[in-house]
């Protein structure tokens, strides 16, 4: 016998709604819970046991009297009398005026003497640059003294055969200080090896004597830099 079911009872249609109501409930029950508060029971409490009675107990006020300090003891003053045997060296102020007999000096005999100036002027500001050996007649002598230094390099450069060997070039920045009687000092060279330095070092040292550069008329130390530059063909 085939068993039917009515479409009506099926509870599988409901089964969210059912979900949803016992999910509420509980979530009601539960912040019931949370929220739920107690209160004691205050008609039985003492409100007398809150106020704390300050007992102050009076304390007879003492004034104590201090003595006076002791009036300060007074040392006589004793005056010792000492035998004046030096004798007395008297000031003389002399007058500055001068008198109508006394000659005065002439200006023009009189000599002014300047302090020699001990300082280092840089190339690009000094007064009188340096004068490179063949450019005493030249127009423009700081155009001819680094037209001269780049001839002597060209003239006296050898690129060692080491460095040649071993691949090594580069650029070497050269310095010196042309002194105030016009011989070359205070070589320093700063590039990517030593044997390179040591030739750029060579070269400047093989600079000739120059005339000074100048300021103000007198002759001054004049530091120069120019880049010496080793390249492999």
């Amino acid at each position: 016998m085939e068993q039917k079911k009515n479409p009506q009872a099926d509870l599988n249609k409901k089964r969210s709604l059912f979900f949803i109501a016992g999910l509420l409930l509980v979530l009601s029950l539960v912040y019931v819970a949370l929220e739920w508060k107690t209160y004691d029971d205050t008609s039985a409490y003492d409100l007398s046991m809150n106020v704390q009675e300050e007992l102050l107990e009076a304390v007879p006020f003492v004034q104590l009297k201090t003595p006076p300090p002791p009036p300060p003891q007074v040392t006589p003053e004793i005056i010792e009398v000492v035998e004046d045997d030096e004798p007395i060296v008297e000031t003389v102020i002399e007058s500055t005026e001068t008198d109508q007999e006394e000659e005065v000096a002439k200006v023009e005999d009189i000599v002014v003497v300047e302090d020699p100036i001990d300082l280092d002027v840089p190339f690009a500001i000094i007064e009188d640059v340096p004068v490179f050996p063949g450019c005493e007649n030249a127009s423009d002598k700081r155009i001819c003294f680094q037209k001269m230094m780049q001839k002597h390099i060209s003239k006296v450069f050898k690129y060692p055969e080491v460095a040649q060997e071993m691949g090594i070039q580069g650029k070497v920045y050269t310095t010196f200080v042309i002194q105030q009687d016009g011989s070359i000092g205070g070589i320093r060279m700063r590039g990517p090896d030593k044997l390179l330095e040591k030739e750029a070092a060579r070269i400047i040292d093989k600079l000739p004597k120059m005339t000074p550069g100048k300021q103000r008329g007198t002759p001054v130390r004049v530091p120069f830099s120019i880049p010496i530059t080793f390249k492999l063909q």
